[in-house]
């Protein structure tokens, strides 16, 4: 069986994509690559750059396009928590770079992807395709509303993605500065971002994943006010349980407000209302 090529096992470490002078030279021959792309083995992407076949579309429409993946999209694929993606791609570029060709729509000719403009706060190897953790949260911080923009950051200070002190050296825009000001990294997901900010204003202690009688609950208001998120997962046997538990907390003094993820996301002032209308109540105090 002939051995596997050099080039082969260097895309395949590059997710699938690099640029032709990371192979030549320290892998193969220009030569090589020809015969390669000839032989439908390889695919060349603009001028400089070779993918393989499977590679992802994203990569391979950033390499086209001469930007790198970023902001929302590339925050989405570090696995952290966004709340609002939207529906284009978004990706990076120095601004008045010449070399940029984003597609564009056919009937509309409006671009494909959103494009962000600005020079980045760490540098970008000009062989990558994603940008950096930094540069991702500068651009997030200067696109999305602040709570959306808050969630991400404290999701990737949760992951140690990213390390405060580094940021707090860079020169960030004031947007980024006004982020990192309340980013923290103790919220485990986007709501325990969201909910403790948004009540901030009734100063009352706000505990998330409190244990209360032998469960855990999403949020443990005051002394006795529960506040319950249903995701698109809860069906069947743990909708079940969580009513019996709801149950129990309300047989032991507790007021229970079950809300739906989405109306946390798309409702807020409709949840703000019963939380006020309970605490108006003193239904958060221990009787």
């Amino acid at each position: 069986m002939a051995a596997e090529p050099t080039w082969r096992q260097t895309l395949q470490a590059s997710s699938g994509i690099a640029r032709q002078s990371t192979l030549v030279g320290r892998t193969c021959t220009k030569r090589e690559l020809a015969e390669a792309v000839a032989a439908g083995q390889l695919e060349r992407v603009r001028r400089s750059w070779l993918a393989l076949p499977a590679t992802d579309p994203l990569l391979v429409a950033a390499a086209r396009a001469g930007v790198v993946i970023g902001c929302v999209t590339r925050a989405r694929r570090l696995g952290l928590w966004v709340l609002d993606e939207g529906d284009l791609p978004h990706v990076c570029a120095p601004p008045a770079s010449g070399g940029v060709r984003v597609a564009r729509d056919g009937e509309t000719d409006a671009p494909r992807a959103v494009v962000h403009w600005f020079a980045p706060v760490m540098p970008r190897p000009p062989h990558t395709l994603e940008d950096g953790i930094e540069n991702t949260l500068v651009a997030v911080a200067q696109c999305v509303p602040f709570d959306n923009a808050l969630v991400i950051w404290d999701s990737a200070l949760n992951k140690r993605l990213v390390d405060r002190d580094v940021l707090a050296r860079l020169p960030l825009p004031a947007s980024a500065r006004a982020v990192l000001a309340e980013a923290t990294p103790f919220a485990d997901s986007g709501l325990e971002t969201i909910v403790p900010r948004r009540l901030r204003w009734l100063r009352l202690r706000i505990v998330p994943q409190a244990w209360v009688l032998g469960h855990r609950v999403d949020f443990l208001i005051g002394d006795r006010l529960v506040l319950q998120i249903d995701g698109g997962h809860h069906v069947g046997a743990q909708r079940d349980e969580d009513i019996r538990h709801d149950a129990k907390l309300l047989l032991h003094g507790y007021h229970v407000i079950r809300v739906s993820y989405q109306m946390i996301i798309g409702d807020w002032p409709a949840v703000q209302k019963l939380i006020m209308e309970a605490v108006a109540q003193n239904l958060h105090r221990s009787r």
